[in-house]
C-alpha cells in the first residue's frame, strides 16, 4: 500500500515517474570488475550524467553517499556469485531495516521466475515488501524469466514475472527486454507498476540506446541498467544518452549526439 513515505522516496530515485537507475551490486556476483574498483568515480560520473539513482549492496554504502551528487540510493537485498554452484540461487544479504540505517531511499530484491529457486524467492520477496511497507520504503523487484526451458526474452514469461512483482507488493519492477517495442508492450500492460528494463551485457552504444528507446515507446518507465553503463569507457556519457531518451524523449540519434557518442555507434 502506497504511503507518504513511499511516495516521497520514489521521488528521490526517479524524475516525474521515470527512472534511470544504475545498479552496481555486481561486486558480489562478478567481483571487482571494470567500473567497480574505483566505484566512487563511477558513481560520480553516472549521477552527473543523469542517473536518478545508484544501487549497491549494503556494505558499499560508505563509498556511495559523498559521490552521488544528491541523487537517490537503493540497497539490494539478495545475491549470488558466478563462481558458486548456481547463479540463479539468490540468497538474502540484508534487510530493509539495515537499508534504512545505511541511508537508502529504496530497496531491491531479485527473483528468477521459472527457476528451481522461485518458491523460496517468492516467499522472501513477500517478506521484504511487508517489512518495507511497515517502514515506508519503496521496493524495486528485479523479476526475471530464468530457469530450465524458460526463454528470458519471451514476452509472456516476462509479463508473468512483472505481474508477480505487483501481486507481491513491489512498487517498481525491473525485467529483461523482449527485443522490440511491440512485444514489450505486452509486458508493460501486464502490470500497473512502472516497468524498467535491465541492460544485460554491454553492447554497442547504438544497441544500448535503441533498446532504451524501445522500452519507452512501449510505455515503459525507464531503465535499471548496470554493466552497459558502469563498464562503459565513459560512464558519464552513456548515462547522459540514456537519460536523454528516458527523461527528454530524445530519439536514439539525438541522444547519442547529445552525449558525444554518435560516432561510436
Amino acid at each position: 500500500m502506497t504511503t507518504t513515505g513511499i511516495d516521497a522516496r520514489l521521488d528521490r530515485i526517479g524524475t516525474d515517474g521515470s527512472y534511470v537507475i544504475v545498479p552496481m551490486d555486481h561486486g558480489v556476483t562478478m567481483g571487482a570488475v571494470q567500473g567497480l574498483k574505483d566505484i566512487e568515480s563511477t558513481i560520480d560520473g553516472v549521477t552527473r550524467g543523469g542517473a536518478d539513482a545508484v544501487l549497491t549492496q549494503k556494505g558499499i554504502a560508505p563509498r556511495v553517499h559523498e559521490h552521488k551528487n544528491g541523487k537517490g540510493y537503493i540497497v539490494h537485498l539478495n545475491g549470488s556469485t558466478t563462481i558458486g554452484p548456481d547463479e540463479n540461487d539468490k540468497r538474502p544479504t540484508g534487510t530493509v531495516e539495515e537499508a534504512v540505517r545505511v541511508g537508502a531511499d529504496a530497496v531491491s530484491f531479485h527473483i528468477n521466475v521459472g527457476s528451481d529457486h522461485e518458491p523460496d524467492q517468492l516467499s522472501q520477496l513477500s517478506e521484504v515488501t511487508a517489512e518495507a511497507d511497515r517502514l515506508g520504503m519503496p521496493v524495486l523487484a528485479m523479476a526475471y524469466a530464468r530457469g530450465p526451458g524458460v526463454d528470458p526474452e519471451d514476452p509472456e514469461a516476462l509479463g508473468h514475472a512483472v505481474r508477480i512483482a505487483e501481486e507481491l507488493g513491489a512498487d517498481i519492477v525491473k525485467t529483461g527486454y523482449s527485443g522490440d517495442a511491440e512485444s514489450f508492450q505486452h509486458v508493460v500492460e501486464s502490470t500497473r507498476l512502472p516497468v524498467v528494463i535491465a541492460g544485460g551485457s554491454k553492447g554497442t552504444d547504438r544497441e544500448t540506446i535503441e533498446m532504451v528507446r524501445g522500452v519507452m515507446d512501449a510505455g515503459g518507465a525507464g531503465v535499471s541498467m548496470g554493466r552497459s553503463i558502469f563498464q562503459h569507457e565513459d560512464p558519464e556519457a552513456i548515462a547522459t544518452a540514456v537519460a536523454a531518451v528516458v527523461h527528454d524523449d530524445c530519439s536514439a540519434e539525438e541522444a547519442l549526439t547529445k552525449a558525444g557518442l554518435a560516432l561510436e555507434a
